[in-house]
This record gives structure tokens, C-alpha cells and sequence, in this order.
């Protein structure tokens, strides 16, 4: 009669978690905070998922989007790893900069992005090097020969850190024309022939602003700054950056350096979310982005989902804080380098 007694009550503790998951989040809030301002493209995907997540989390919660711009999303990040509720109830939409922000960066950051819970991402990226059409520039294997002027915005842009990268690492000549505010005057610059080309761009973004300019042959793509290829480059057999590296330490540079891309838009949850419930964020993330509501939403918005489930984004975090110091220290020297 005991042992039958215990047996009861261990099958009863068993199967509370879901059951406590879903009495937890019944009637919560879900703040969905959201590291940059009104507008923009980080907004637009945490709106997206805002407007449909409850549907797939037991007990229907309310999710409400409050943006928190600052300091690259790096004060949101501060927020979620030690201001906000470790229940649940709070999850961030981070820049992948502030994940990576404490290996490479050059300024302290106040929180540590290897003990986030990783809810999701939204997307990958990969980034390119493309020039226009006239430049004398006409492949990658050019760009170690031929000078190049390329646009770039501010210390800590991609579109500024990354040609200056592949100069240190692989040799390129790339002229690095830092200082324009944002994507638009870059690109106008180079529609107006004041520089030839641009680093560290995303395709998204590319054929978002300028959906001709690759299909017209205005302009072609030198090569992906990428760990993995993004299937329509393949197409243009347009190579990736990492494949001219001679050296492991500079593979594994370039790795360190492009490594966030993979998770183009992750998700926090603050360290110490009980189990049961991060497993429930997660299970419900990866539902809500691959939901034919979502995505019907995400195209009429102009959206590209590419979800990537936490569990999957946890194991990347958890290698790129596994590179050897040496790798990383060498690939902050050359950050470090001045246009």
C-alpha cells in the first residue's frame, strides 16, 4: 500500500510541470522588451511575434512589446540579465552584438550573455561585400590587388568593423569611408559613385532598399561574410569570405567575428528562468514563427522569418564563448584597427 502511495504521488509531482507552466502564465503579462526604437527592423519582428506568441503559450498570457533602446540594446541586455523578473514574465529582443559585445568589444558591458536563457531567434543574417557595376573591383580575388572605397557608418557598425577585419586577417585593400550616418546616405554615396561599394551589409537589407540593384546587374556581390551561405547567393556562386583564409587562426577569426549572424534576432529570458518555463518560451517561440498566421503577417510587412529554436541558439552562444583567448584577442586587435 506505501509503495503504491508513493508511486501515486511521484506520477502526480511528474505531471505538474506542464500543468504549473500553464496555471503560472494564465492571466500573466509578458513583457516583450525590445532594444532599439519605435520603427525600425528589431521593432518590426517583436511586434510581429507580440502580436500572436500568446496563442501558443498554455494559459494565453498577454504579451505586450516595450521598447528599451541604448547603448546597441546593451542596456536592455544589462535589464534582462539582472533587473528584470526571472519567472517568465520577461524576455528581450537584443541586438546580436550585445551577445558578443564582452569577447570582442572594446568597452566593458555590465551583464553576461553566456548565462541568458535563449528563448529563439527570429532570423540569420548573412552580410555581404557588394560594389557597383563600374568598379575596377570585379571579384573578391580583386580586392586583394585594386584599392576600393568603401562606405561605412560609425565605430562598432558591421559596415565599418568588417571590411576593416578582412583587411587585417586576409590582406584585402579595402578603403574604409567611415562616418555616414545610416544605410541611406551609404547607399546613396554609392548610387552616386562618391564611394564604389559597401562591407557588412545584410542581403535583407540590400534587396529590402534596393530590390534592383542585384537582378539589374547595377551592382554585384563580391562575397558573403558569412559562417554559412545564404541559398541565393549559392545560386550566384558568389563566395564566402572565410574560404580565402590560409590559416586556422584565421578561419576561426572570421568564425568568431561572424558567428552571431546565425541567430540574427535572438530572444533573451534573464538567467535563472525555473525549467519548465523556459521550455515552455521556447516551444512556444519556434510554434509562433513557424504558425502560417505569423508568416502571413511577416509578408505583408515585408518580414523574413528564419527561426532558430533557443535550444540551437544556447549551443552557438556556448561556442563562441568556447574560443580560445588567443583567437579572440587577436580578433579584437584588428577591430581596434582605424579606418
Amino acid at each position: 500500500m506505501i509503495r503504491l502511495a508513493l508511486a501515486a504521488l511521484a506520477a502526480g509531482v511528474a505531471g505538474l510541470g506542464p500543468a504549473r507552466a500553464e496555471d503560472f502564465f494564465a492571466g500573466k503579462t509578458i513583457s516583450l522588451y525590445i532594444g532599439s526604437t519605435p520603427g525600425g527592423g528589431y521593432d518590426s519582428y517583436a511586434r510581429l511575434i507580440a502580436r500572436h506568441w500568446s496563442e501558443h503559450i498554455p494559459g494565453h498570457p498577454t504579451v505586450v512589446p516595450v521598447n528599451m533602446p541604448g547603448a546597441g540594446s546593451n542596456k536592455l541586455a544589462y535589464y534582462i540579465y539582472a533587473v528584470a523578473p526571472k519567472d517568465g514574465t520577461a524576455v528581450g529582443a537584443i541586438f546580436p552584438g550585445a551577445v558578443v559585445e564582452q569577447l570582442i568589444g572594446d568597452k566593458p558591458v555590465q551583464h553576461d550573455a553566456s548565462k541568458f536563457t535563449y528563448v529563439g531567434s527570429a532570423n540569420s543574417e548573412v552580410l555581404v561585400c557588394y560594389d557597383r557595376a563600374d568598379a575596377p573591383v570585379r571579384s573578391f580575388g580583386d580586392a586583394f590587388k585594386t584599392e576600393i572605397k568603401m562606405a561605412a557608418s560609425a565605430e562598432g557598425g558591421s559596415t565599418r568593423d568588417f571590411p576593416l577585419v578582412l583587411n587585417e586577417v586576409l590582406g584585402t585593400r579595402f578603403k574604409v569611408v567611415a562616418g555616414y550616418p545610416g544605410s541611406r546616405e551609404m547607399m546613396l554615396a554609392i548610387e552616386q559613385g562618391e564611394v564604389a561599394g559597401q562591407c557588412g551589409i545584410g542581403v535583407s537589407s540590400l534587396a529590402e532598399a534596393h530590390p534592383d540593384w542585384i537582378p539589374s546587374g547595377k551592382m554585384r556581390v563580391l562575397a558573403q561574410e558569412a559562417v554559412r551561405p545564404d541559398p541565393e547567393m549559392e545560386k550566384l556562386q558568389v563566395p564566402l569570405t572565410i574560404d580565402f583564409a590560409k590559416t586556422d587562426e584565421q578561419r576561426r577569426m572570421l568564425s568568431l567575428m561572424y558567428a552571431p549572424y546565425q541567430f540574427g534576432r535572438p530572444y533573451v529570458a534573464p538567467p535563472g528562468v525555473p525549467p519548465e518555463r523556459a521550455a515552455v518560451l521556447r516551444q512556444s517561440f519556434i510554434e509562433t514563427m513557424r504558425d502560417p498566421a505569423t508568416l502571413e503577417d511577416a509578408k505583408r510587412v515585408r518580414l523574413e522569418v528564419e527561426p532558430l529554436p533557443g535550444d540551437e541558439v544556447q549551443a552557438l552562444v556556448a561556442k563562441m564563448f568556447a574560443t580560445p583567448p588567443a583567437i579572440v584577442a587577436k580578433l579584437k586587435a584588428a577591430l581596434a584597427t582605424q579606418p
